[in-house]
């Protein structure tokens, strides 16, 4: 990907730092209202394919409730809420018969706690877990062996594949794995934004619908109580949105305009202010992050812009 500068990191007026990146903003016809890098090269959508996965389980028969399917898009933060979720998609088996690695959770208060009081790292504390949860629930469903679930070959994948393909409107560059051991479909930022946007458009009574209207309904399962994923899908009404490693990103708003995009060197710091600034671009109004600020005691000794 040929990227761009993106975000600059200012310290008493001068750049010490720059991010680069691509991203695109397409309006509700799919025309672009913005555009800066490559959003047409091939990259990987990391867990923004989230909700792109949970849309193709839902059209194989997967019927959850708004919160199974929230979590089913999540890349959540380990916190209660979210391992009970997972534990009622996965309806009845054992979290030991998903497939992600064991992991301790991905919020960091969470964690802390976690490991202070001794506990092991688990397959269902993993962030990951909720979507394998509804993949092993998806295979019951359908009739196929859950052994090997994760292969790209197996009846799952190639369906997830094909809807993939569907909603972002292009076939799959490359199929790698990512890093819960799930098939990675790389596409372009072109392709994800306007995958979200038809989940955020889609037909009530649809099985696009009922991932779009579990994300609403569940922000916080979607992310976390201490995640800006959260916050910003709190903040702007009927907003949708995923990130994702390598700090990936994407969102869409009820009427079809949707944003997404990548920063180069995977830092998360930038993220947030990029997606301020895009959905800004949208005329959602979504206030600055507070890592957009550095201080030091009272004394503002920089910013992300």
């Amino acid at each position: 990907m040929t990227h761009e500068p993106l975000v600059e990191l200012v310290r008493d007026g001068m750049v010490e730092g720059v991010h680069h990146g691509s991203a695109i903003v397409l309006a509700p016809d799919g025309s672009t209202l913005f555009a800066a890098g490559d959003p047409d090269a091939a990259m990987y959508p990391r867990s923004t394919a989230k909700p792109l996965q949970a849309t193709a389980m839902a059209r194989l028969g997967l019927r959850l409730s708004p919160a199974g399917f929230a979590i089913a898009a999540a890349s959540h933060s380990g916190e209660p809420q979210h391992l009970d979720a997972a534990l009622d998609v996965l309806g009845g088996r054992s979290p030991d018969a998903l497939g992600n690695p064991a992991d301790f959770p991905y919020d960091p208060v969470e964690r802390d706690a976690w490991v202070a009081s001794g506990r092991a790292p688990s397959r269902l504390a993993h962030n990951c877990s909720g979507k394998h949860a509804a993949m092993l629930t998806t295979c019951d469903l359908n009739g196929w062996t859950t052994d090997g679930y994760l292969d790209p070959a197996h009846p799952l994948q190639r369906a997830i594949a094909a809807t993939v393909e569907d909603l972002t409107g292009h076939g799959i560059e490359r199929v790698a794995v990512d890093g819960c051991g799930a098939p990675l479909f790389a596409t372009t930022l072109r392709g994800l934004a306007t995958a979200v946007a038809k989940i955020a458009t889609a037909a009530p009574g649809t099985p696009d619908h009922l991932v779009a209207a579990g994300i609403r309904k569940h922000p916080e399962l979607v992310g976390g109580s201490r995640r800006d994923v959260t916050a910003v899908m709190r903040a702007v009404p009927g907003l949708i949105a995923k990130d994702g490693f390598e700090a990936v990103q994407v969102a869409a708003l009820p009427d079809g305009t949707a944003i997404a995009f990548k920063i180069a060197d995977g830092g998360d710091r930038a993220r947030y202010p990029v997606l301020a600034a895009t959905l800004k671009l949208c005329g959602a109004d979504v206030p600055p992050g507070p890592e957009n600020l550095r201080f030091t005691g009272h004394l503002p000794v920089g910013s992300l812009r």
